[in-house]
């Protein structure tokens, strides 16, 4: 049995990821219910740590996809990887992208962003982002299968869609230019 289905069936790195992601919504809510209005500061502060959190998996896993699709199936290197990769995506990537969620709808919400353009612009590509994650989390998966049909190269630009997405994203919320 490979180390990714032992963690797959004893859930101990998802049930952790499940743990932490309980923990920062109930200190997320904590925090809301204790400062009230004056919790916003505090919770944009966690959403860009849960964002900082996404885009490092999401930079980091297609560049783990690069080595992996130039190991040989079944090999101890590949099945490091196919460790690493799930782990990055349960433990980091999976929570960190529902936090940033959770927390920017609210932050939105209470600033009054849903009419703005520049948020329409940001939620689109923010859902294009998502977009990106669920493709690298079916790949992960193609991976742990040895069902992997894409080069290296192919991972090389792939790896470059989140930058390019996050550079947009970050522009139109500091800028706001419509």
């Amino acid at each position: 049995m490979s180390a990714v289905a032992k963690d797959r069936r004893s859930g101990t790195p998802a049930a952790r990821a499940g743990i932490a992601l309980g923990i920062t919504v109930a200190a997320t809510a904590a925090v809301i219910a204790i400062f009230g209005a004056d919790a916003y500061d505090w919770v944009k502060a966690v959403h860009v740590i849960a964002v900082i959190a996404w885009m490092a998996g999401m930079l980091y896993l297609p560049r783990l996809f690069v080595y992996h699709a130039g190991s040989k199936s079944g090999s101890e290197q590949s099945e490091t990887f196919k460790v690493m990769e799930y782990r990055l995506m349960t433990i980091i990537m999976n929570p960190a992208m529902i936090v940033s969620w959770v927390l920017g709808l609210w932050l939105a919400w209470q600033a009054g962003f849903f009419t703005s353009g520049w948020f329409h612009a940001k939620l689109a590509l923010v859902t294009a982002m998502s977009a990106v994650h669920g493709m690298l989390s079916a790949a992960v998966r193609r991976f742990a299968e040895d069902a992997n049909a894409r080069s290296a190269g192919y991972w090389r630009m792939m790896n470059e869609v989140p930058t390019l997405l996050m550079f947009a994203i970050v522009i139109l919320v500091i800028v706001k230019p419509f």
